[in-house]
C-alpha cells in the first residue's frame, strides 16, 4: 500500500487520533481499516455519536435488553454498553500500545462531565472507569476546570493514565502541566513506577477562533477583521513553546530519569468551523514533534485528499505573540474568550451527556414495550 499523507504526518511526530467511537465501527472493521489506511493510532469516545448509535440504530439493542433486566438507572445503564465498546476498541489497539512502548494505541473515556466542578466525584469516578476497563492503554477524560486539575493531579499521583480534556487558555495550560509534573512527583515520592503513566492535554483550537472571529466582526474595524481566523493556531503554538520549556532541565530530567514520559499536547476540534478557511489548516499549521491531533473523519478524509505535510508548529512565535497584543489593541479581551469558552465547553458537554441519557431512556421505552 502506499504511504498516505496522514501516514507522512505521523512521520513528522503528530500521532493520528479519531475522535468518535461506535460498535458498528469496531464490529464492522473501519477501525482497524483506518488504523491500516489512515495512520489512526487512537481513539476519543464521544458521547453525542454513542447517543445517535444507541438511540438510532439497533447495534445495541440485545445488550440493551440484558442490562434493563439487571438496571434501570440511565447513566448505569449508559455505561455498561460503552464499557463493553471501549475494552474491545482497547484490545483492538493493544498491538500498537505495545509497538509504540505505550505512546499511542489508547483510547479514551469520559468521566460524567455533570462532575466537572466537583474534585471529590470526578476523581472517585476516574478511579472507577479506570478498575471498570483494567486495561493499560484506557484513557479517562477530565477537563480543566480549576477543580478538575486537582483531580488530575491526584489521579497521576496515583498512577493513571489520564486525558485532559476541554483546555483552551495558556494559564489553565500551565497550570494542567504542573498538575500533571506534581502528581508525577507525588507518585515517585511514595515509591510508584512513572514509567506506567501516560498523559495527553488536550487543547480545544477551532473554538478559539468561532469566539474570537465573533468578537472581531462585532467590533468591524479594518484592523480587526484583519485578525480573523488567527488566534486559534497562535494560541497552540504558544502553549507548545510552554511545553518544550516545561518538560526541559533539572525537575523534568529528574521525574524522566525515574521513567516519566511527557505529557503531550492533543490538539483537538481540529475540523475547520468557517467555509472561508482551508478544511485542514488545524492540521497543517499544528505540525510537530510529540505531538496528537485527534480529528473527525472529514477531517481524516480532507487531509487524506489535499493537505501539505511540513514542520509548522515550532514556526512564528513571535508573530503569536504579537498577536496577542493586537487583540488587546482591537479590543478582544484574551482571558474573557477563553474564560468562556471553557464554561460554555463544560456545559455544552454536559448537555451531550444528558442528550445521551435521554437516548438510553428512550431506548428503553422501547425494548420494554416490544
Amino acid at each position: 500500500m502506499a504511504k498516505s499523507r496522514l501516514h507522512e504526518l505521523s512521520e513528522h511526530g503528530v500521532s493520528v487520533w479519531i475522535d468518535y467511537l461506535s460498535r458498528d465501527m469496531i464490529q464492522g472493521g473501519k477501525l482497524a481499516q483506518m488504523m491500516d489506511e489512515d495512520a489512526v493510532v487512537g481513539v476519543t469516545s464521544n458521547p453525542t455519536i454513542f447517543q445517535k448509535a444507541i438511540s438510532q440504530g439497533t447495534a445495541y439493542d440485545e445488550q440493551l435488553k440484558e442490562v434493563l433486566a439487571e438496571e434501570t438507572d440511565p447513566k448505569e445503564i449508559f455505561y455498561r454498553i460503552a464499557a463493553r465498546d471501549i475494552e474491545d476498541a482497547c484490545d483492538l489497539m493493544r498491538p500498537v500500545w505495545e509497538r509504540t512502548n505505550g505512546v499511542d494505541g489508547y483510547v479514551s473515556w469520559e468521566v460524567d462531565p455533570t462532575l466537572a466542578y466537583d474534585v471529590e466525584n470526578t476523581y472517585e469516578e476516574a478511579q472507577r472507569l479506570h478498575e471498570w476497563i483494567g486495561r493499560p492503554n484506557l484513557h479517562v477524560k477530565i477537563p480543566a476546570t480549576k477543580p478538575g486539575v486537582a483531580a488530575i493531579e491526584d489521579m497521576i499521583a496515583s498512577g493513571k493514565n489520564i486525558n485532559v480534556t476541554l483546555i483552551f487558555s495558556l494559564q489553565r495550560y500551565k497550570e494542567v502541566v504542573e498538575a500533571y509534573l506534581r502528581g508525577l512527583e507525588r507518585l515517585v515520592a511514595a515509591g510508584g513506577d512513572p514509567a506506567s503513566v501516560h498523559s495527553v492535554a488536550s487543547f480545544f483550537v477551532s473554538r478559539v477562533d468561532t469566539e474570537a472571529d465573533k468578537r472581531l466582526d462585532a467590533i468591524g474595524t479594518p484592523e480587526a477583521l484583519k485578525l480573523r481566523g488567527k488566534l486559534a493556531i497562535a494560541n497552540a503554538k504558544l502553549a507548545y513553546r510552554h511545553w518544550e520549556e516545561a518538560f526541559s532541565g533539572e525537575r523534568w530530567e529528574f521525574l524522566a530519569g525515574k521513567g516519566a514520559t511527557k505529557q503531550r499536547c492533543l490538539w483537538a476540534s481540529t475540523s475547520t468551523k468557517n467555509p472561508e478557511y482551508r478544511d485542514v489548516m488545524y492540521v497543517e499549521e499544528l505540525i510537530g514533534p510529540e505531538t496528537v491531533n485527534t480529528m473527525p473523519e472529514e477531517t481524516i478524509r480532507a487531509f487524506q485528499d489535499h493537505g501539505v505535510v511540513e514542520d509548522t508548529l515550532e514556526k512564528g512565535i513571535k508573530k503569536a505573540r504579537k498577536l496577542l497584543e493586537e487583540l488587546a489593541a482591537a479590543g478582544v479581551d484574551y482571558d474573557d474568550v477563553v474564560l468562556t469558552l471553557e464554561e460554555e465547553g463544560v456545559q455544552k458537554f454536559a448537555d451531550s451527556f444528558e442528550e445521551l441519557l435521554d437516548g438510553v431512556r428512550s431506548k428503553r421505552g422501547e425494548l420494554t414495550h416490544v
